[in-house]
This record gives structure tokens, C-alpha cells and sequence, in this order.
């Protein structure tokens, strides 16, 4: 039976990983293949969510694939779905990098393709994001309470969107425009106005 069709809850997915993680470290071929099975959908959308090109996406799932078998023995069971999911992202970044270098005159279509979701509250921090005061947003951001801090500096001091940081966080998109509008209100209630303005 191909495990591909089995439906894994998160805790006898991470279970049945660990499984064939050793058997992949005993040698065995077939338990690789079983492992791509099980998460070639997350990796191949989480490459997606990046590139917005299935054949480039499906390129980065198997360098992603190939990776992830040659640094198997390093890896020490702290999450296998987060650890495959930093090297897809890293790789997807790495490739659009590489797209981008190739040919600049599609740099304004790759901006526009990793453009974030627009938020549906006034944004007062859109006003800090320039490069003269990106520093300053910086000191002020690692002031913020841990849980707002997180998705504050994904979103403006990394520039992912919103799809990026849902998968990095293992949460929806939904959640992630919930955590951000709560940071956002935070922000308006403790910092005094003339330091967002």
C-alpha cells in the first residue's frame, strides 16, 4: 500500500517518521521512498508558496529530497516536519535568488510574486519600513512580548508573506493575519504615537 494514501494524524506522522528515519539509517532504499511519499505534498507546497512555479517548485523538492538524505545522519529528531520544512524554504529562496540574478528584467514579476497578502487594519508600522529607520524598528521590535515579536519581525524585518510565515509556524494564514492585527493593536496601545507615525 503506498503511505502516500494513508491519512496521517500529526502525531502518528511524526511516529511513523521516526520509524523510517532509522530504517533509512539501517540502509533500507524503500523506507527513503516511503518518507518522500509521506512529504512530498508539504514540501512540494511549501516550495510553491515561494516560487509560484510548479516546475520550479518541483525542481526545489528534489534538491530539497537529495539534501535531506545526505544530512539524515546529522539530524537529531528535533522535529522532522520543521526541520524539512527550514531546508525547503532555504533551498526555494536560493533558487529564486539564482532566477532573479538570471534575469533581472523579471525582478519586478518576482517582487510581485512574493507580495504579502494585504492586511485588512490600517498598517501603522508601514511607516517605519524604510531603510534609514529599519535599524531603529529593529531595537523597538525586540522590545515587543515574544508572541507578538515572532510574526512582527517575519513580516516586516524579513519581508515574508504571509503564506511563508503560516508554514514556518505551523499555523493558517488566517492565524497569522490574527497574530499580526494583535501585535499591531499592542503597538498602538503601549508605544506612544510618535514613535509609529
Amino acid at each position: 500500500m503506498c503511505l502516500a494514501s494513508i491519512h496521517y494524524g500529526k502525531e502518528e506522522r511524526a511516529i511513523e517518521t521516526e520509524r523510517l528515519i532509522t530504517r533509512i539509517l539501517q540502509g533500507e532504499q524503500e523506507a527513503f521512498r516511503e518518507l518522500v511519499n509521506l512529504y512530498s505534498q508539504h514540501v512540494f507546497h511549501t516550495a510553491y508558496s515561494v516560487l509560484r512555479d510548479a516546475k520550479e517548485a518541483e525542481d526545489a523538492s528534489q534538491e530539497v529530497f537529495i539534501q535531506v538524505f545526505k544530512a539524515l545522519p546529522q539530524y537529531r529528531s528535533e522535529g522532522f516536519k520543521t526541520w524539512i520544512t527550514r531546508i525547503t524554504l532555504n533551498k526555494s529562496i536560493d533558487l529564486k535568488r539564482k532566477i532573479t540574478r538570471r534575469s533581472p528584467e523579471q525582478q519586478g514579476e518576482d517582487g510581485e510574486a512574493l507580495e504579502r497578502i494585504p492586511s485588512r487594519d490600517p498598517d501603522t508600522l508601514a511607516h517605519l519600513i524604510n531603510k534609514e529607520k529599519k535599524e531603529e524598528l529593529r531595537q523597538k521590535v525586540n522590545s515587543l512580548p515574544n508572541n507578538h515579536r515572532e510574526v512582527v519581525t517575519a513580516f516586516y524585518l524579513e519581508e515574508k508573506n504571509y503564506e511563508q510565515i503560516s508554514v514556518e509556524l505551523g499555523v493558517t494564514i488566517k492565524t497569522v493575519e490574527s497574530k499580526l492585527y494583535r501585535a499591531r493593536q499592542w503597538i498602538r496601545n503601549t508605544w506612544k504615537e510618535d514613535e509609529w507615525k
